[in-house]
């Protein structure tokens, strides 16, 4: 599994995951630049993500859905405050109704997502800090731990099959 760590922090607000991915930085980037394929790994397996905006640089907006089993939507948005191509971009992350409005009841995130090369790879390192110990036990109460964990472990086999197929073209 990709995911190598995953600390939770209530002194200082934050969950941090690690993982390391089988395939360079500028493929994972490319990932997350992409809302095509971002939508194949953001949210758990049993919740697949559809992106309506998609605007990664700052300034930017993402705003999306994810569909559960029985056809339930869970929006999501994401402002982007910064973007260093492709070692790392930085966002707030909040919840949103199901017209994609923010939700101003729930908790917001400030993220960060670096990748750096590691042997042949890439390392990741997903960081998102809260402003309470009590928005942070909320969204550990809701499953984020559980459900980032799983939609980050789908990224391997994403990147990888399309690096792999990348490369066997170029042959």
């Amino acid at each position: 599994m990709p995911v190598t760590d995953v600390t939770t922090d209530p002194d200082t607000r934050t969950i941090t995951i690690t993982a390391h991915f089988a395939a360079p930085v500028d493929r994972v980037w490319a990932l997350y630049a992409d809302p095509r394929q971002l939508e194949k790994v953001w949210g758990p397996p049993t919740h697949p993500a559809t992106f309506v905006e998609h605007a990664l640089e700052p300034g930017g907006r993402m705003s999306y859905y994810m569909t559960g089993p029985e056809g339930e939507r869970y929006g999501g948005w994401w402002e982007i405050t910064e973007v260093d191509e492709p070692r790392s971009f930085s966002f707030r992350d909040g919840f949103a109704d199901t017209d994609l409005n923010p939700v101003d009841t729930m908790p917001v995130s400030t993220s960060t997502y670096t990748f750096e090369p590691v042997d042949g790879g890439t390392r990741a390192v997903f960081h998102s800090s809260y402003d309470s110990a009590e928005a942070l036990q909320q969204v550990l109460d809701m499953g984020v731990e559980e459900g980032a964990t799983s939609a980050i472990n789908q990224i391997d086999d994403l990147v990888g099959q399309m690096h792999a197929d990348t490369h066997a073209r170029m042959q």
